[in-house]
């Protein structure tokens, strides 16, 4: 099972509070953390321990901030979320419904699935929203007959 799909809806919330709040010079208290989730530390405590187990944040001296592998995590969940979000768009929802209707699948489709709704989609530059989706992160299938788009055709 990919790393996205082991997460739930508040580890990624917390995941994406840290990525939010933290700066160069500093990370991210676990009070404003809970503050930021509407929550007390306790609770929010709870979301970031597995995050930390998982490798995609670090906590020191009681600050959090995001790893590498957290960063690409949070950048995997975003794709996952607006290419959802366009295909609700294409099936007639309404922009501002799209992300919700999004947020009920986005953490159990697997990337093999994202690519195959990004490439039947052909491949949008952004969702429903005006936010970017980044392109595919595998180049798609060469059937017979047919050849590979050019590069610079991938949104």
């Amino acid at each position: 099972m990919e790393t996205l799909q082991q997460l739930t809806r508040r580890q990624i919330d917390a995941l994406r509070s840290v990525a939010v709040q933290e700066t160069p010079e500093r990370g991210v208290s676990l009070n404003a953390t809970a503050a930021s989730l509407k929550v007390r530390p306790p609770s929010a405590l709870g979301y970031l321990t597995p995050l930390e187990e998982r490798g995609l944040i670090v906590r020191r001296r009681g600050k959090s901030r995001l790893t590498n592998r957290g960063r690409s995590t949070l950048a995997e969940y975003q794709r996952h979320h607006r290419v959802a979000e366009t295909l609700f768009g294409s099936l007639g929802l309404p922009p501002a419904e799209t992300c919700a209707a999004a947020r009920e699948i986005d953490l159990a489709l697997s990337h093999r699935t994202v690519e195959e709704l990004c490439r039947a989609q052909r491949h949008p530059a952004e969702c429903p929203h005006g936010a970017p989706i980044g392109p595919c992160r595998t180049s798609p299938p060469r059937r017979a007959g047919t050849s590979t788009p050019a590069s610079g055709s991938e949104a």
